[in-house]
């Protein structure tokens, strides 16, 4: 599968771009802080939401093959790049089963979440380049409908 963007810039520091390809359109701009407007998506944005996505799309594919009785998955990505301990990533999830969900159902979920971390192509790719990336998940069971 190859995908393709087009990326477009018009102007100087101050100026504004975007990304394109068949699914994506997007307006980019150099950050406030190093000059530029702010006023589009920056790098580290672009970075943090590939590999949220990534992750996230492998633990629903984990998690429907595992035939797991997810009603809601909601997951918060938080980035920090400190010169002294490197660029990480947090990955902050909560996974809502089904009111019927097993204790086996529930202990599947919290495996799928390090079986995502390790199958994820974008965390791998940047863990190579030396990020740090953390899964902390919470798993819960909706009550029944006539509680």
């Amino acid at each position: 599968m190859t995908t393709k963007l087009k990326t477009t810039w018009n102007g100087n520091m101050k100026g504004n771009g975007t990304i394109k390809s068949d699914r994506l359109d997007t307006p980019i701009a150099i950050p406030n802080s190093l000059g530029g407007t702010g006023d589009g998506t920056d790098p580290k944005s672009l970075l943090i939401a590939s590999a949220a996505a990534c992750y996230s799309m492998t633990l629903v594919a984990i998690l429907q093959n595992r035939k797991l009785p997810v009603s809601e998955l909601t997951m918060e990505s938080e980035v920090a790049d400190f010169k002294e301990t490197g660029f990480s990533i947090d990955h902050r999830l909560q996974v809502n089963l089904a009111p019927d969900a097993t204790d086996e159902q529930i202990d599947a979920v919290k495996s799928a979440f390090q079986a995502a971390d390790k199958a994820c192509t974008i965390g791998n790719l940047l863990k190579k380049a030396g990020a740090q990336i953390q899964i902390d998940g919470s798993v819960s069971v909706a009550a029944p409908a006539n509680a």
